[in-house]
């Protein structure tokens, strides 16, 4: 006798950039008809190095164009800042639920850093920022360097520092004038740096908590999951990860979870 294979997780995590969409870019229509219909089955929590605003413009929009309801928002929560910030949809808008956010002194300090380090380099390309952009922004909990800004081309991005060397030698360079943060290379562009421990294994460890699950209940995607890589925290937690090389890759895991289940 024939039977269907079962779906136990009852959380779907995910990296953002890279496994959900083309990096900086909204979502695509079929990730986020694919994500609909995930929410009547899952709790689906995004956690990336992204801001809250760039959550809502790359998540959160694309699900309301494919149709999503305010009741499927409710089990959608969003992980900013690699989990250092919590929002959950509750009467008809997203509300805060946590926030650590770094010291004043600190992000002086580590903005500070990140610049003389590019500098020296020579990375350090503000003649390329498209009007009203900024290479290091203040994401409240952590400091985000961002080669090229929010706003350049995806080709640009993507061509800017693609073995990631690059971002590792400013990284160095940060490292031997401020040890004490915890400094970690994502998306195309982008160096997050953050107070010790602040990192996607504190965020995953306060979903585990937020959202009363066990590690076992938790199936997360992430293009980073290698040793050093920005989703390689999740992995050193135990929790069942799956390794994506693009939103296509992520889809189609995606599809076969929908057939299963409604099989």
């Amino acid at each position: 006798m024939h039977q269907t294979p079962q779906i136990t997780k009852k959380v779907l995590a995910f990296d953002i950039d890279q496994t959900l969409n083309v990096a900086k870019t909204p979502i695509p229509l079929e990730i986020a008809e694919v994500l609909v219909k995930c929410l009547n089955y899952f709790e689906i929590c995004p956690i990336s190095g992204q801001k809250f605003d760039q959550f809502i413009v790359q998540i959160v929009d694309p699900l309301k164009a494919a149709g999503v309801t305010d009741a499927q928002l409710a089990h959608l929560h969003l992980f900013v800042a690699q989990g250092t910030q919590y929002y959950k949809y509750a009467n008809g808008d997203w509300q805060q639920v946590y926030n650590y956010p770094l010291k004043y002194e600190d992000v002086v300090k580590i903005t500070t850093v990140l610049e003389e380090s590019a500098r020296e380099l020579g990375y350090w390309e503000a003649d390329k920022l498209t009007h009203g952009d900024e290479i290091i922004e203040n994401r409240l909990s952590q400091v985000t360097f961002s080669a090229l800004g929010q706003k350049a081309g995806t080709e640009a991005k993507y061509a800017w520092d693609p073995d990631t060397k690059k971002r590792q030698a400013i990284v160095e360079k940060c490292r031997a004038k401020l040890p004490d943060f915890l400094y970690e290379i994502g998306g195309t562009t982008s160096i997050n740096v953050a107070a010790p421990g602040m990192n996607k294994e504190f965020g995953m460890t306060r979903l585990l908590k937020e959202l009363h699950v066990n590690r076992e209940d938790i199936l997360y995607f992430g293009d980073m999951t290698q040793p050093g890589g920005n989703d390689y925290p999740v992995v050193q937690l135990g929790i069942d990860t799956i390794t994506v090389r693009s939103h296509e890759d992520t889809l189609y895991a995606l599809r076969g979870i929908v057939g299963i289940i409604s099989a």
